[in-house]
């Protein structure tokens, strides 16, 4: 049987803190969704789930330590900086 190990990590504070001013601008306030690391025990193969922040119920995913942000998926992603404009166009 595959046992697959789940351990949450909580976003990091200084992101944390930008995409909370980003949505001051923009008269909004976000839901954070921490992500998590999803291991299968007894191997190597392991999978970062990135944070889910929802915005005006639109999907955006973030890692810590990253400055970019992806939009709905993995494949579109922009810079944390061009958020703002993101949010206003939506």
């Amino acid at each position: 049987m595959i046992n697959i190990i789940k351990k949450e990590i909580e976003i990091e504070e200084s992101l944390k803190q930008r995409i909370m001013i980003i949505c001051d601008f923009c008269n909004t306030t976000p839901t954070i969704i921490n992500g998590s690391i999803r291991k299968i025990d007894k191997t190597n193969l392991s999978y970062i789930e990135p944070h889910r922040i929802i915005i005006k119920n639109n999907l955006y995913l973030a890692f810590n330590y990253s400055n970019e942000i992806y939009i709905s998926n993995l494949s579109k992603k922009i810079k944390l900086s061009e958020l703002e404009n993101c949010i206003k166009e939506n």
